[in-house]
């Protein structure tokens, strides 16, 4: 599996690119700033400015059944929100 494991699509993320030219990424949580801005370029060629990364731990789900109470974790991720050079933009549908 890549570095790049999905884009973000959501309305939050959808105002970002229209309003400062921001995109959103699911990434690989050990992957770095320079390697995701290496995948960008590569997969997408287009030209980083600036790479931010965030780290969400995965959420506690707790579920009562006759016989127990199941707990665990939804799954950790790592988020990248990556600015492009002016006029550069990405289209996540052209592939579809």
């Amino acid at each position: 599996m890549g570095i790049l494991i999905r884009p973000l699509v959501t309305e939050k993320m959808t105002a970002l690119q229209e309003k400062q030219g921001k995109y959103g990424f699911i990434v690989d949580v050990n992957a770095n700033k320079i390697e995701i801005k290496k995948a960008i370029e590569k997969a997408y060629g287009v030209s980083v400015t600036a790479v931010n990364t965030l780290r969400y731990d995965g959420k506690r789900k707790t579920r009562y059944t006759k016989t127990a109470i199941i707990e665990g974790r939804s799954k950790s991720y790592k988020k990248a929100i990556v600015s492009l050079k002016a006029g550069e933009t990405i289209d996540f549908y052209a592939n579809i």
